[in-house]
Parts: structure tokens; C-alpha cells; sequence
């Protein structure tokens, strides 16, 4: 029946070596040669996956070495097949027109007994050892894990999903569609909302809003880092570079206006007539006010009258962001921070902020 099936099959008489191999089947259900010669036919009629998972069942039932090397050489072409079918496909979606700009692949949180199957679909799509995969798949906040070409990105994004691990991706020049206003102060909060703000080109002017144009807030901390003399091994001094405090960000995405109102409370003009209320910002009866103070009377204020989604996991983000930022060329933090040195922090925080704003948009 060997010969015949295998006979059947050299000639692509398929439906001759179904009919043999159900006759087979009958006589000799346990035949591991049987099996082989279910998993060659349903290799070779596109049944790629069911002839995977024949091949793999002969190889855990099988003691005959001549079986087992013709599963394992089932496998292999299966293999080899599929990163022919693979590199195609990467070769035409580099081919699309635009292909070319630079785009972001991001992975998206999974939580529980998902985690594994979101693993194991990235270690076979990126090609990477398991392990590795499990620590790449982020359990709070996205984690950007590549930057290039968003052509092959989005065949790679695409490619993740099919294999259960959540995942998108964006052109870099979507992100900056929207415009940035970074706010001094408010103005006035009735009857409508005005800030004192500089547009992209450090313009001072004003924009008035109402509250509920407001569909998200953002926040984030970026490190501010001082330099710092410190005794080292032997009591030698060494200057280090230390995080001294933190800078507190706040951004309000107004979607339909397509633009992000920035507020920092380093920046923020606390001197200025607080329009919220007629007590001061600081509630403390003879206490002066300190930056801290005034921000979180400001959120306090904010707060209690936008009741939109808040964004506040910039810095698990970060994490994973910051060693990325260098590969993103002429990208304005639109962050006006005083520092000794330019920081990725502060463009990673603009990235985290456009991407909501962009994903957002998207739905």
C-alpha cells in the first residue's frame, strides 16, 4: 500500500492517493507510514498546517528512524516553504509606495494566560528565542519595539497579529499631525476656557475651548538631571550625573481641534490672576506657594471639570522608549525645558502623547 500511495502521490494523482490512503487508514490505523503519507498529501493539496501537525505527531509517536526522518523532512520543507512565502511577502510590502518613510512597531500590553501565546507569536515571527520573547511582551504600557521602514513594519505588525501577540504601527510623520500649543496660563475658564499659549514657532497667542472639547489628558514626569561631585572606589571624587527632581507634564488633547495643549509646571506662569477661583492657589493659610502646591491646586482645578479618559503611564513607556529616540531623526520634543543637556526623556514623552493623540484618531 507503501508503494502505491507514494506512487499516487509522485504522479499529483491526489484524489487516488485519498482513496488508497482511507482504505489504508482502515486496515492499519497505526501504520506510522500511513501517517507520513497523510502528512505529504496534505502537504502538497496547501493543507500547511494540518500536514505540520501530522508530521509533529509521527515524530512523537514513531521509533522507526526511517519514519521519523521522513516527518523531519516534511518539517523541513514546511519550513522552508514558509520563509520562501515569507520573504515574498516582505519583499512586496517594501515595494508599496511610501514604504520607505520611517514608521514604529509597538506592542500592546497582555495581560494573564494570554502572555504566553503572545510570547510564543512573537518569538516565531521575529525569530527569536522564546525567552527573550516573554520579557519583550509589555504587562502595563506599549512598548516601541522597533524603529524602520514602516513597509516591513506593518508586514511584521500584521504577521504578530495573525500569531496572537497585539501589536500596531505608524508612520513617525503621523505623529506630528498634530499641532502643539504649550500653555503659560489660563486666562479665563467661563464661559468659555482661554490660554496664553506659543504655538510650534514660539508665537504667543491665545486659544479659547470648552471643556469638553477636551477627549483626553496625558501626564508624565521627565527627570531632571544635575551633575554632581561623589566620592567613588577609594575615596576618589567623580562627577556623576544624578536625577535631582522631576518636571510634571500635563497634556489636554483637544481631537476635533487636532491640536495638544502642553502645560508644565516648570513653565507654567503661577504669578499670573488664577481665573479658576478668587482664593489663591495655595489653600494654606500662611504658607507661601511653591510650585508643587500651585500644580496640584491647577490638576485639582482641571480635574474637576474634565472628566475625560487620563493617559498616566508614560514612564513604563519610557522605559522601553529611550533607547529608540536617537533613531528619530529631526523629531521636536515641542518640551521647553531648562537643561544642561538635550534629554531623550523629553522627546519620548512627546512620543507618548502623539501616539494616544494619533490612536485616537484612528478609531
Amino acid at each position: 500500500m507503501h508503494e502505491q500511495v507514494s506512487a499516487a502521490l509522485d504522479q499529483q494523482d491526489y484524489r487516488r492517493a485519498a482513496k488508497l490512503l482511507k482504505q489504508w487508514r482502515q486496515e492499519s490505523p497505526k501504520d506510522p507510514w500511513m501517517m507520513v503519507c497523510v502528512g505529504r498529501l496534505q502537504e502538497e493539496t496547501n493543507r500547511l498546517e494540518a500536514a505540520e501537525a501530522t508530521y509533529r505527531k509521527v515524530l512523537q509517536g514513531a521509533n522507526n528512524a526511517k519514519v521519523m526522518a521522513q516527518a523531519r523532512q516534511g518539517l523541513q520543507r514546511l519550513e522552508q516553504q514558509a520563509e520562501s512565502s515569507r520573504q515574498q511577502a516582505l519583499a512586496a510590502a517594501k515595494a508599496e509606495p511610501g514604504s520607505d518613510q520611517t514608521g514604529l512597531l509597538l506592542l500592546v500590553p497582555v495581560k494573564g494566560e494570554d502572555r504566553k501565546a503572545a510570547a510564543q507569536g512573537l518569538a516565531k515571527v521575529m525569530k527569536i528565542d522564546p525567552y527573550a520573547a516573554q520579557l519583550k511582551i509589555p504587562g502595563k504600557a506599549w512598548r516601541l519595539y522597533r524603529v524602520g521602514p514602516i513597509g516591513e513594519l506593518e508586514f511584521y505588525g500584521q504577521s504578530l497579529r495573525q500569531a496572537n501577540t497585539p501589536a500596531f504601527w505608524v508612520k513617525l510623520a503621523d505623529i506630528n499631525t498634530a499641532q502643539i500649543f504649550r500653555v503659560c496660563y489660563f486666562r479665563s475658564v467661563t464661559p468659555q476656557v482661554t490660554v496664553v499659549c506659543q504655538n510650534q514657532a514660539d508665537q504667543l497667542g491665545e486659544i479659547s475651548f470648552d471643556w469638553s472639547e477636551v477627549s483626553q489628558r496625558v501626564t508624565g514626569l521627565l527627570p531632571i538631571f544635575e551633575q554632581v561631585v561623589d566620592r567613588g572606589a577609594w575615596g576618589k571624587l567623580e562627577r556623576k550625573e544624578r536625577t535631582q527632581d522631576y518636571a510634571q507634564m500635563l497634556d489636554l488633547h483637544l481631537q476635533s481641534r487636532q491640536c495638544i495643549l502642553r502645560l508644565c509646571d516648570r513653565t507654567y506662569q503661577f504669578q499670573q490672576v488664577d481665573p479658576f477661583n478668587e482664593e489663591p492657589l495655595s489653600k494654606t493659610p500662611g504658607l507661601k506657594n511653591t510650585t508643587r502646591i500651585n500644580w496640584n491646586n491647577l490638576l485639582n482645578q482641571i480635574n474637576q471639570r474634565v472628566a475625560c479618559p487620563i493617559w498616566s503611564d508614560f514612564n513604563a513607556f519610557a522605559e522601553g522608549a529611550l533607547e529608540y529616540i536617537d533613531l528619530l531623526h529631526n523629531f521636536n520634543p515641542h518640551i521647553n525645558l531648562f537643561r544642561s543637556e538635550p534629554s531623550n526623556w523629553d522627546p519620548a514623552f512627546h512620543l507618548y502623547s502623539g501616539l494616544i493623540f494619533l490612536q485616537r484618531q484612528q478609531d
